[in-house]
């Protein structure tokens, strides 16, 4: 296969591995900068370009897209589309997981568990939104956050209306959850690819911190999860419509509940931990993916 792989950095950990697996299994694998490739936007014959040369001949494409680049890199990734090119994660499904508020609400609609959420616009609803969730310590997200970059733990009620306050003030999206005490600043993060749990690692947070993102100082350890924790990273991944996922679940004293559901979960620590070949399985569940059988066609 000839595979295009979107990543803004071929320097990465994950994309150098996605990149000596497909080489190692045989395939052609270009990396392409989604912010530097443009489009031709024709109704019989779409195209794109990329560092002035048509891209073409492509059988599969391997979207790594930020959260910070959603619009653009899901247009590049939706043209792929159109030509007929197969997607590992389609552009639909990474734009649900990217808008945090979204997949949560589609994720409640099928019974999924998660911490109790609020949602606000004004500060005069600020204090109900924090009743909503139980009160301090609440934890506050951007919607459109990615690593653990802003979240907040208010651990006191006056701290909550402070920082609440404070993001609303400039026009920041945000969404307010209560805080897992139980857990003990540690979660899961579970691969999906192509509906089954793969691998699952513990992360824990460093001291004085509870969020738990490897990238912030947080360790990671082979962990062995239960029946209803591997049921229910499955279910998320596909109701998001996500091939492959990181999700990242607590455990609550009402069983597992999901916070995140990644479109591009970063392979180090799940690699390292349990010394899986993330990466190669990728490239094989890729090499059965067939064009027009999508996930999300005609859903939003």
């Amino acid at each position: 296969m000839k595979i295009a792989l979107l990543s803004r950095n071929r320097k990465l950990y994950s994309t150098e591995r996605i990149i000596e697996a497909a080489k190692n299994r045989g395939h052609e694998i270009m990396v392409i900068d989604v912010l530097r490739a443009y489009m031709n936007i024709a109704s019989h014959n779409p195209t794109i370009h990329y560092k002035g040369e048509r891209l073409e001949g492509f059988d599969a494409v391997i979207p790594r897209i930020g959260a910070s680049v959603t619009g653009y890199g899901t247009a590049v990734l939706r043209q792929f589309e159109m030509m007929g090119v197969v997607s590992l994660n389609e552009s639909v499904s990474i734009t649900r997981a990217h808008d945090k508020l979204r997949s949560l609400q589609l994720l409640s609609r099928k019974g999924i568990g998660m911490p109790l959420t609020g949602y606000a616009s004004k500060p005069d609803d600020i204090q109900d939104v924090i009743k909503m969730v139980g009160g301090a310590p609440l934890v506050i997200k951007l919607l459109h956050g990615t690593q653990d970059i802003g979240i907040v733990l208010a651990e006191t009620q006056k701290a909550a209306e402070s920082v609440i306050e404070g993001f609303m003030g400039v026009k920041a999206d945000i969404m307010v959850q209560e805080y897992i005490e139980e857990a003990g600043n540690t979660d899961l993060r579970c691969i999906v690819i192509d509906g089954k749990v793969v691998a699952a690692i513990k992360r824990k947070a460093p001291k004085g911190e509870f969020r738990t993102d490897l990238h912030l100082g947080g360790k990671s350890s082979l962990v062995k999860i239960t029946p209803e924790e591997r049921s229910t990273a499955a279910r998320a991944a596909r109701i998001i419509g996500l091939n492959v996922a990181g999700v990242d679940l607590l455990r609550s004293n009402h069983g597992p509940v999901v916070t995140d559901v990644n479109s591009s979960p970063d392979l180090r620590g799940v690699e390292e931990a349990t010394g899986k070949d993330i990466a190669d399985m990728i490239i094989a569940n890729l090499e059965k993916l067939q064009p027009g059988r999508t996930r999300t066609r005609g859903k939003g």
